[in-house]
């Protein structure tokens, strides 16, 4: 009799064949109920409604919304074709989005069939599907096909949204007008169907982006077809957005309009570039010294669990993979290592940089062997397979408990070389760093460490105007995704750009020589916070410190006993944890010292 393992693998065998090919969404009559309850009771398959399921893993948290935002336009697609066979499309709205390189995931997506029922699917996390019933289906020649989903074409859907949509949506109104290569298309649709009023108004649209032979030639046309056309611009004014003179990939245009649209507000937080250092082997210094701190940080928001002592006994090279079969097995040494490695070859960007160098080109030319570093210990492992340091990813990616996600990789090769040109182009340190940062992480080139490779990109940036090398530190990190969602999703920078100037302006401040003694502590029991409050001085400067009631708990015995009293025994440990994570410029928002338990863990214990 096979035993419940052996069932498992029996139908975790039918699931892997279905899977090839990179599929992800299931109906009931794939599966049989027997594979179907197993597999969903281990966590391998999630229900999306009666009778579909989509791919999942046993180690997804509850409430993660990745497994179904990774399979939502799948899930559109197929459960579609199902129910509606050949007769069914996206709607204008959505096919223009789409077309603009917008992949948020919406809320609701809109299905035109002429078997549709007018009725509101609920899928999960607040997404649905609407059914809306046509009369019949517009000609087949306006349609395109794209990952099995039935698109408008980038001209019907220009023609097929309302006028009030551009100014709704400038940046993808905008983005699909600059990349069409002639307007030939859009004119049959707009002579056949009559559509002298959207001729009006588009040709009015691709004046106002300077697209004047385009927008001539449709008026020119519909008048000669004997149609009265009356022009007329339905963008808003104050939205129009920079674009490349010559037709360009909806994603490059994309990026060049966001970045034209965001850089003003990076700028007006942001403090002046402080100029080149004078005194290059300081800065360098300095970026030696926070290596410790930035990677324990860095790695820890990427859910590594790193501790100083690893970092520390990497950099000593006392790291030995080749002859410690535990060194050589363990992810997070692996991970430790390749930061190490691709802390080094990014240093030496930022060498040149302060030397005078273009900090741009030293990034387009370098961007590619931090990752490779990055990633080498992994390889050698054996953990993941060599053609991962081939370069940029080749599949999609998604982005855990987001509704973005980030482009199509295929629009990769188009989108990296465009950032480059942007940075290089751009004037302003701060935009260069904050933008920068913000933009590899949208485009997420790699397959993993995008965030890491994103915050090296913006420490080159920021040495280009003289700013210190700034750690993104883990306990901000809900504020620091928060923020870089805003921006992908709202098209809002604000969020971030405040963030990042806050870390800097911190790091600035951190750079300073700092010493922090305990002479007159004054320990005091503060139940609203659930922790001990002492005090530190820093010269002149009184300094707040906390240690949570936890860490007293966890790491000094301090259950059921009087927490001033635990706090008075383990003194000495307490404020040489505290000591550390002032010098290493670990400050909370109010610039107070917080003691966590895992601050104590990773440097005390």
């Amino acid at each position: 009799m096979a035993t419940p393992n052996q069932k498992l693998a029996e139908s975790l065998a039918v699931l892997k064949k279905l899977q090839q090919g990179g599929r992800r969404v299931f109906s009931s009559a794939d599966i049989s109920r027997v594979h179907r309850e197993r597999l969903v009771g281990n966590g391998f398959l999630q229900e999306v409604m009666k009778g579909w399921l989509v791919s999942a893993s046993p180690q997804t948290r509850t409430g993660d919304s990745t497994p179904w935002y990774a399979s939502f336009w799948e899930f559109c697609a197929r459960y579609c074709s199902e129910r509606f066979g050949d007769e069914w499309h996206l709607s204008a709205e959505q096919s223009l989005w789409l077309h603009g390189e917008r992949t948020i995931i919406p809320n609701q997506v809109v299905v035109c069939s002429p078997k549709g029922t007018n009725h509101t699917i609920e899928l999960r996390y607040g997404t649905s599907l609407y059914d809306l019933k046509e009369n019949e289906m517009p000609p087949l020649e306006a349609f395109v096909t794209r990952d099995g989903l039935r698109l408008f074409s980038p001209p019907a859907s220009l023609i097929g949204v309302t006028e009030s949509f551009f100014a709704r949506n400038p940046v993808e109104s905008q983005v699909v007008l600059a990349s069409l290569r002639d307007v030939s298309v859009l004119l049959r649709l707009l002579l056949n169907g009559g559509h002298s009023a959207k001729a009006g108004y588009l040709a009015g649209a691709l004046r106002k982006i300077g697209r004047n032979e385009q927008a001539d030639e449709i008026i020119g046309a519909m008048k000669s077809a004997g149609y009265g056309v009356r022009e007329k611009d339905p963008l808003d004014a104050q939205k129009i957005l920079a674009m490349p003179q010559a037709v360009v990939a909806p994603v490059v245009g994309r990026m060049h309009m966001l970045w034209k649209m965001m850089r003003e507000d990076v700028v007006a937080v942001f403090p002046k570039p402080l100029g080149l250092p004078k005194n290059r082997d300081a800065y360098l210094q300095s970026v030696d010294e926070i290596y410790r701190s930035d990677a324990w940080h860095s790695l820890s928001i990427e859910g590594y669990t790193v501790t100083l002592d690893l970092i520390e006994k990497v950099r000593q090279g006392d790291w030995d993979p080749d002859h410690n079969e535990e060194d050589r097995k363990s992810r997070d040494a692996l991970a430790a290592r390749g930061y190490w490695q691709a802390f080094q070859a990014v240093k030496g960007a930022v060498g040149n940089v302060i030397a005078g160098g273009n900090a741009a080109d030293l990034a387009r030319e370098g961007h590619k062997e931090w990752y490779r570093e990055m990633f080498q210990p992994c390889v050698r492992a054996g953990l993941i397979a060599a053609g991962v340091l081939a370069g940029y990813r080749n599949m999609p990616v998604y982005l855990r408990t987001s509704r973005y996600v980030p482009p199509r990789w295929e629009a990769v090769r188009d989108a990296m070389p465009a950032l480059f040109d942007l940075l290089e182009s751009e004037q302003e340190p701060s935009v260069r760093a904050v933008l920068g940062h913000w933009m590899f992480g949208y485009i997420h080139p790699y397959p993993d460490g995008n965030g890491r490779m994103a915050r090296f990109l913006m420490n080159v940036m920021l040495a280009s105007g003289g700013f210190p090398w700034t750690v993104i530190r883990v306990e901000g990190r809900d504020d620091y995704l928060h923020a870089l969602d805003s921006a992908s999703i709202e098209t809002d920078i604000k969020p971030f750009a405040q963030f990042i100037e806050r870390s800097v302006r911190q790091s600035l401040d951190s750079g300073r020589h700092r010493e922090l003694t305990f002479s007159a502590p004054q320990e005091r029991y503060i139940s609203s916070r659930d922790a001990v409050v002492y005090f530190g001085q820093d010269g002149k400067r009184r300094v707040q410190c906390v240690i949570s009631r936890e860490a007293l708990d966890d790491h000094f015995h301090g259950d059921h006993r009087n927490k001033l009293d635990v706090f008075r025994e383990n003194r000495r440990a307490i404020e040489a944890t505290t000591h550390r994570k002032y010098l290493d410029g670990e400050l909370e928002s109010d610039n107070s010292v917080l003691v966590r338990t895992a601050d104590i863990r990773s440097r005390v214990l």
